[in-house]
């Protein structure tokens, strides 16, 4: 039988999600647990990969076993075995072909931005001190993005991927007092795509870059053009959707 997890964890100590021969990431803790729970070796094939120090609300995997009989037990006990900054919040039973990554139909990220300083939330926001953005001519560049689909001035470099083309559905910032929220959905991103797009949006936002000059980066599909990446404490994984028919209902 194949099984979905559904998982959320703060990145802060790890070295991103995927597997690392030297550095300890999220996958390899789960497998680890999920095999001394279920006694069987698990290796769980995630829906995407994110950098050290980006955290998910919500991200699912997936992994193959004959039977799980009692999900709930299953899912108190691995947890027992995490830290508490991974969780798995659900198992749930799929049809045999379902992929984690492939069946994935939209993924949604946040951006989250602190205008000032808070300790409470150094490893959960980018802290701007002394930083006047113009939001409104963020949002206007923020449209902007969603007219336009090949993405690759935002995409890391040297990334083995066959297609630049993503179908961005929203793109938009909110801000209530000091807290500046960029929220964006798309079918797929590129590797440290939602990064470089908020880095180039808050030049935007400085007057740094023109909403001219921005389409302009889009169009010459050169990350070297684009603003600097956003450090990755303020990103997260909110929110992967899925065809409800992969899904066994009993």
């Amino acid at each position: 039988m194949r099984y979905f997890l559904e998982i959320a964890y703060k990145g802060t100590k790890y070295h991103g999600w995927q597997l690392q021969p030297n550095a300890i990431s999220v996958q390899e803790l789960i497998n680890k647990a999920l095999t001394t729970i279920l006694r069987k070796p698990i290796n769980i094939v995630g829906a995407g990969r994110t950098d050290a120090g980006v955290h998910a609300e919500q991200l699912f995997a997936h992994f193959d076993i004959d039977s799980i009989f009692n999900i709930d037990e299953v899912v108190y006990k691995t947890n027992a075995l995490l830290p508490n900054d991974i969780v798995i919040l659900n198992i749930m039973k799929v049809i045999e072909d379902a992929h984690a990554r492939f069946d994935a139909i939209q993924r949604s990220y946040q951006y989250r931005i602190f205008l000032g300083r808070n300790p409470f939330l150094v490893e959960t926001t980018w802290q701007l001190i002394n930083k006047k953005l113009n939001v409104v001519k963020m949002n206007e560049a923020a449209k902007i993005l969603l007219t336009y689909t090949n993405f690759k001035c935002f995409s890391r470099s040297n990334t083995d991927v066959k297609t630049y083309d993503c179908d961005l559905k929203k793109a938009l910032w909110v801000q209530n007092k000091q807290h500046l929220i960029f929220y964006i959905t798309a079918d797929r991103f590129l590797r440290n795509m939602v990064r470089a797009v908020v880095g180039t949006l808050l030049d935007v936002g400085t007057n740094k870059t023109s909403l001219e000059e921005f389409k302009k980066i889009i169009e010459s599909k050169n990350r070297s053009n684009a603003g600097p990446s956003a450090p990755p404490q303020g990103l997260f994984l909110t929110e992967v959707t899925y065809p409800n028919r992969i899904f066994i209902h009993e």
